[in-house]
């Protein structure tokens, strides 16, 4: 009996794996349009409408006009589908979690990072019209420093939230070498 529930949870633990590792493949196919589809209106609505309350804007597809300035185009980049996979690896990269909190916490960090990356959009659009001539390097550390801080610290205060022991991919890989000894 024993021997049997141990070949099932193994079948269960690669399963889990092949399963888990599966969905971050084909959520990266192809170029995470899903994230993109998702999470794009998702930024640019209510960027529009905080932006809308401060300034007169007019929203065209995802480009929003304030006065008579160029206009704040919220491309790919400023959606960053990237890092919302980055999230969705370090939420599926760890094994031993039951789905409905898995659910929570890729739900935990999708919402903290839409709503920070929203509030950096319209900080963004504000320092466009007050004041151009910081706009360059407030975009440019907000994008290459700030982007890589918040997503790691979503994910650290996700590790305090949730409790999180296992580290992503490690855990993985030595408890599938485990099994298979």
């Amino acid at each position: 009996m024993n021997k049997k529930r141990g070949i099932d949870t193994k079948k269960s633990f690669v399963y889990s794996i092949f399963i888990r590792y599966l969905i971050l493949v084909l959520t990266a196919l192809p170029h995470l349009w899903i994230f993109y589809f998702v999470f794009a209106p998702l930024t640019v609505y209510p960027v529009y409408i905080i932006l809308s309350i401060f300034f007169n804007a007019a929203l065209s597809g995802s480009a929003i006009f304030i006065g008579n300035l160029s206009p704040t185009e919220i491309v790919d980049a400023c959606v960053a589908g990237s890092a919302y996979y980055l999230l969705l690896i370090f939420n599926l990269s760890i094994p031993n979690i039951k789905t409905s909190k898995r659910l929570k916490m890729i739900g935990f960090a999708f919402l903290s990072f839409l709503i920070i990356n929203i509030l950096r959009i319209v900080i963004l659009s504000a320092i466009f019209v007050l004041n151009p001539s910081i706009f360059d390097i407030s975009h440019k550390l907000s994008w290459y420093l700030g982007s890589i801080i918040l997503v790691v610290g979503i994910w650290f205060l996700e590790v305090k939230t949730f409790k999180i022991r296992e580290i992503p991919f490690y855990t993985d890989v030595k408890s599938l070498l485990k099994h298979i000894k």
